[in-house]
């Protein structure tokens, strides 16, 4: 209903936007205004009368609303205090008339409207005071029920004010959205507005009595808990007065299994105490389901049960060699480590008895005493001798090889990965006072065998990582250790386990990352990768069978002939072990699988020309089949977590300045073989027959290529610098010539590690010859003879002896002493680009 626009009424007043509410006339509240044209109305209205126009937006969220974001009716409103804090003003205001906005004047820098009062239209009558009555009926309920209001503001409601300012009064205190008290501010009719209030009101008094109901019903749920509770603590009295007082059916049946269980004295006594304490407690005592969990654990873990562990080396040693072909010095070591541990346990178990026979006791419990020390002694002198370590690439057959032993040996075999485990409760055990708390994966494992004697192997050990929850391979150290590991401690059982009769077998790729302490503790076993002829054995007399099992072919019918096979690990495959020709093998039988069941075929022999149709292009070339005698380019052998492999080092020059340029993704170590292998070639520059300023106007290029992949270590020296000489003297090295060897600045060649695995990858990829230090001699005994006769061994000490078999033409060196730089310059200047 517009107002008429009575001139005497009419005020320009500044606007101020409020957010998210509704100032009533007649009410007071308290406002924060934070934004600038906020905050400058205020401050030009304090130079006035302090009166301002406070209008709803329409969107809250908007932080700079227009003129049209703002609804037309407000209030104007008194800023009675003030308060200035940091960019922000906390003011009490006090509403006095409903306002109706006619026109903006000005938006900058603050609103400014002309406004007009919009009065209640007050009528005072007998359905008026009636609603009057029943809202202050029903708002006295509702506080009843919990409704928060303030105390002023409910003595202010209640002391008899006229119907238009009681209703200004309960609408600011109504539980109801914004835009519903923006209505209530835009109704003028007193009557329209109580009743609108009434509404609004009786459905808040509804949900404040169904939430009155739901926490009376919990309430009555707890109480009858407790009752519960109550009475049959009563119950228990009753029945020890009578003399009825009995166990509980599962306390006996916990107090069965503790008798069964066999555990030692310390820890049965334990777990009597921990039932006593269950007994007494209520079962709806939070408490009692951990000890229950507690005791279950303690009574089914294997205390005295063992696996037969008859050590049979004859047995374990075929076993063996059926299992894995190869591998001959990790089988002998293996079985001698077999030997060892039946040999302690004879002459174990012989003197304990001994000890036993001339023990004296003279009562029960200094029999008891005596037969735990006899029990210790026997730990210490059976104890394992050391935790094996099986070192090497991926797919050498590390964790079959522990199933094989635990099927040698007739126990168990549990198997954890510790890959990626950063928390030390993972190992030790949570504490119990942790909810959900539980053993750590040692004692998960051996319950989950069955017996305390199980062969146990921690998988990829050298991948356990470090944070905030503690260190896991310290944790290790005392279950690692047969010294201590008799009374191995997890936090969870709070007793001493024996792990002595448990053999540990560690696995990792590397050694690096294995801290100190606890890679004292083991003792290594390298797996070297696989020869091509190991490979083709193990792919004919194992892989081949085990696939065409698998994918359900007659082996009587479907074949892969030697030749494909020999393809497949040359062509299709580049590893150190045989995962990935396994992986072959597989494809090409899952896709004679689909023919045989598709019709087309019934017979198979796969040939070397099928390779194509099944595994696509050969993924990988030979090495040496385009490569021809190269200037500045030398090969290398370089040892990887996956077995050994060759390399090739580039070397080019341009005219420049004498930088060195290192690319190839080359880390620390490397770089500074290139820089050492530079500094030797300037030292020797005479002898080589070159000019001793030659680098001031060239830049040196060493690259390596496959720049995607890290390269590092001190062990291409050799190759490098022979790449740097045959490119200064314009002298091709031999393509079918491979080195290794870290240099020194004097040229001494050093002893490297990884021969094996370097010797095999550079008879995999056709080098003849291989350049090595002479230190590394004795390391030929562990490769393969058929590989030694295949490859020419040259061991040097110095890097003049490797330039003489590496670069065809013999290098002369320098017969005039006298030096002129530019014409000595002019040939070599001459061949390399501007």
């Amino acid at each position: 209903m517009p107002a008429s626009e009575d001139n005497s009424k009419i005020k320009t007043l500044p606007i101020i936007p409020i957010r998210d509410g509704v100032v009533f006339p007649n009410t007071e509240i308290v406002l924060t205004f934070g934004r600038p044209r906020s905050l400058q109305a205020i401050e030009a209205s304090s130079s006035t009368d302090r009166t301002v126009v406070l209008v709803m937006q329409k969107t809250p969220h908007m932080h700079e609303p227009n003129p049209q974001d703002l609804y037309t009716v407000g209030t104007i409103a008194r800023i009675e205090r003030l308060l200035k804090t940091d960019g922000e003003v906390n003011a009490l205001v006090k509403g006095q008339t409903r306002v109706e906005i006619l026109s903006y004047e000005s938006t900058d820098p603050y609103f400014i409207a002309k406004v007009i009062e919009a009065p209640d239209d007050d009528v005072r009558n007998d359905e008026i005071t009636a609603l009057v009555n029943h809202i202050t009926a029903e708002l006295k309920r509702a506080v009843n029920l919990g409704k928060s209001v303030d105390f002023l503001s409910f003595m202010n409601i209640m002391s008899g004010l006229s119907p238009s300012e009681f209703s200004n009064h309960v609408s600011s205190v109504l539980d109801i959205k914004p835009t519903e008290k923006q209505l209530l501010l835009e109704t003028r009719n007193v009557k329209d507005r109580l009743s609108r209030i009434s509404e609004y009101l009786s459905h808040e008094t509804k949900i404040l009595e169904i939430e009155r109901k739901i926490a009376s019903k919990t309430q009555e749920k707890f109480d009858k808990s407790v009752k519960e509770a109550v009475l049959r603590e009563r119950l228990k009295t009753i029945e020890k007065e009578l003399g009825e007082e009995g166990e509980s059916k599962e306390v006996r049946e916990l107090l069965d299994k503790i008798k069964k269980a066999k555990m030692p004295m310390d820890v049965e006594e334990k777990a009597k105490k921990e039932l006593k304490k269950l007994a007494q407690m209520s079962s709806y005592n939070p408490e009692a389901s951990y000890i229950r969990t507690y005791l279950d654990w303690l009574t089914e873990l294997p205390w005295s049960v063992a696996s037969s562990n008859q050590v049979d080396i004859g047995q374990a040693a075929k076993i063996l060699d059926a299992d894995h072909y190869g591998l001959k010095k990790v089988k002998k070591r293996i079985l001698e480590y077999l030997a060892v541990m039946k040999l302690k346990k004879e002459v174990g178990t012989a003197e304990n008895s001994k000890e036993a026979k001339n023990q004296p006791a003279e009562n029960t419990s200094e029999k008891q005493t005596a037969e735990k020390s006899v029990s210790e002694s026997a730990k210490r002198k059976g104890a394992t001798p050391t935790i094996l370590c099986f070192v090497g690439p991926p797919g050498v057959g590390k964790t079959s090889l522990g199933r094989s032993i635990a099927r040698s040996l007739g126990r168990k075999f549990v198997k954890i990965s510790l890959g990626g485990i950063r928390d030390e409760a993972e190992i030790r055990g949570h504490r119990r006072t942790y909810v959900g708390s539980m053993p750590g994966r040692i004692i998960q494992g051996v319950k989950t065998a069955g017996t305390k004697n199980p062969i146990f192997m921690l998988d990829e050990i050298d991948k356990v990582g470090t944070d905030f929850r503690g260190d896991p391979s310290a944790a290790l150290l005392e279950a690692l250790d047969p010294e201590q590991n008799h009374a191995f401690s997890d936090h969870y059982l709070e007793v001493p386990f024996d792990l002595s009769d448990v053999m540990f077998i560690t696995t990792c790729n590397v050694l690096d990352t294995i801290p100190p302490a606890l890679k004292d503790r083991l003792e290594i076993i390298h797996f070297p990768g696989y020869t091509e002829d190991e490979k083709f054995r193990i792919a004919k007399g194992f892989l081949v069978g085990k696939q065409l099992e698998v994918h359900g072919l007659n082996p009587d019918k479907i074949k892969i002939s030697d030749n494909s096979l020999h393809f497949i690990i040359r062509r299709y495959t580049r590893e150190a072990g045989v995962r990935n020709l396994e992986r072959e093998i597989a494809t090409i039988l899952r896709k004679i699988a689909r023919e045989v069941v598709e019709g087309k075929v019934k017979t198979k022999a796969v040939k070397v020309a099928d390779l194509h149709k099944y595994l696509g292009p050969a993924k990988f070339t030979s090495y040496l089949a385009e490569k021809q005698d190269e200037v500045g380019m030398s090969t290398g052998l370089a040892w990887t977590e996956a077995g050994g492999d060759i390399l090739f080092i580039e070397v080019a020059l341009m005219k420049g300045k004498g930088n060195l340029l290192l690319t190839g993704h080359l880390g620390e170590v490397m770089q500074e073989s290139c820089k050492a292998a530079m500094s030797y070639v300037r030292a020797k520059a005479k002898d080589l027959g070159l000019n001793e300023k030659f680098y001031q106007n060239l830049d040196i290029h060493v690259h390596v290529p496959e720049g995607a992949v890290p390269k590092d270590g001190p062990s291409a020296g050799v190759a490098i610098s022979t790449a740097l000489v045959s490119a200064l003297l314009d002298l091709p090295v031999k393509k079918d010539v491979a080195m290794t060897g870290e240099i020194t600045l004097r040229g001494r060649v050093l002893e490297i590690g990884g021969v094996k695995e370097k010797v095999i990858a550079a008879h995999r990829a056709g080098i003849k010859t291989v350049i090595m230090p002479k230190n590394n001699k004795q390391d030929l005994e562990d490769i393969p003879k058929y590989v030694l006769d295949d490859l020419k061994f040259v061991f040097v000490d110095s890097l003049d002896q490797a330039l003489k078999v590496a670069i065809i033409k013999p290098l002369k060196p320098v017969v005039d002493e006298e030096i002129h730089p530019k014409s000595d310059l002019q040939p070599l200047l001459a061949r390399l680009p501007s």
